[in-house]
């Protein structure tokens, strides 16, 4: 009941203080041009995506993947002392594959998937990835995972849980009846329980791959990766807005956000709406250089941030179209 009467009152968290104006750390600059976010600390070389920052900006989450994206855990880091802590594998992380972390504005719930197990008496990793959610205790301690029933959980695969202030959970999902191998779907929150799960539509939905759901508090703006779509091969960034009632017609999101070849991941604005925070495999690496190379150089290049394994970005959020 604690879990529902949460997603009960994210209406009124959002439509207050939590979209307010919470204390954000000095490392995010609202900048014209996309900047490694807390470079050589969360931002390092390694491959890392998809962050995520409390309410009040001093908590982030992360996730270190392995090189050829076949492992994933969450990392934690903390501002301290004017700077971001060094980061740590989550206490709830780890063990198995987990990815894309949430946490709803009023800073209650944290939503993340996963393949563990659902029967807590098994160790054996699950075939596919579902939602999971913890609650936030009276210590501030996370709560034990669990793992969301029917209909947002199908048994294919659920990726990147975000909601609106209402408490509708939009997700992307791999579950049969959508126009792709995976599509954006929502479970409208009514009466205590989550109805069942709608595709978002031909005009967000298409033959490609959606994933990755950024919807806005008020619902009217919705931000995701797609992969495979209009031509495009690697992992881009489409926008639709909510007019009378439907959605617009997505539309791929240009440059400086979106890069020529490089991916990007994990679409979303920072807690006070002010900052767009992305993930991307864009590189730095040229075919010449001016000159030669010490060893030293190069492999500090090769081990630093635009190395194009991937790393976090910001980037002033008034650089987001308005409308259709």
């Amino acid at each position: 009941m604690r879990l529902l009467a949460s997603v009960l009152i994210l209406g009124s968290a959002l439509g207050s203080a939590a979209w307010g104006e919470p204390p954000q750390p000095s490392t995010l600059p609202a900048s014209p041009q996309p900047t490694v976010f807390a470079p050589g600390i969360i931002s390092t070389g390694d491959s890392e995506t998809t962050l995520e920052l409390s309410p009040d900006g001093k908590t982030a989450y992360f996730l270190r993947n392995a090189p050829n994206f076949a492992f994933w855990t969450i990392y934690e880091s903390h501002w301290e002392n004017g700077r971001w802590s060094r980061p740590e594998v989550a206490p709830f992380s780890g063990r198995y594959m987990d990815a894309d972390p949430y946490i709803t504005p009023d800073g209650k719930l944290l939503f993340f998937i996963s393949n563990r197990p659902s029967d807590p008496k098994s160790e054996q990793p699950a075939d596919n990835l579902d939602i999971w959610v913890m609650e936030r205790g009276p210590r501030g301690e996370w709560g034990e995972p669990r793992r969301l029933d029917a209909p947002v959980n199908s048994p294919a695969n659920e990726y990147y849980p975000r909601t609106s202030a209402d408490g509708t959970l939009y997700f992307g999902s791999e579950r049969p009846g959508g126009l792709g191998q995976a599509d954006l779907w929502r479970c409208r929150f009514q009466d205590g329980h989550y109805l069942p799960a709608e595709n978002l539509g031909e005009a967000v939905n298409s033959s490609a791959e959606e994933y990755e759901p950024y919807i806005t508090p008020k619902g009217d703006m919705l931000i995701f990766m797609a992969v495979g779509r209009d031509g495009k091969q690697q992992a881009d960034f489409f926008i639709s807005f909510l007019r009378n009632g439907a959605w617009t017609p997505a539309k791929l999101l240009g440059p400086p956000i979106s890069s020529p070849s490089g991916k990007e991941y994990a679409p979303k604005l920072s807690p006070d709406g002010k900052l767009f925070l992305f993930s991307s495999t864009r590189s730095d690496w040229k075919p010449g250089l001016p000159r030669r190379l010490t060893t030293r150089e190069y492999e500090e290049k090769l081990h630093a941030p635009g190395n194009g394994l991937g790393d976090i970005y910001t980037v002033d959020a008034r650089l987001l179209p308005t409308g259709p």
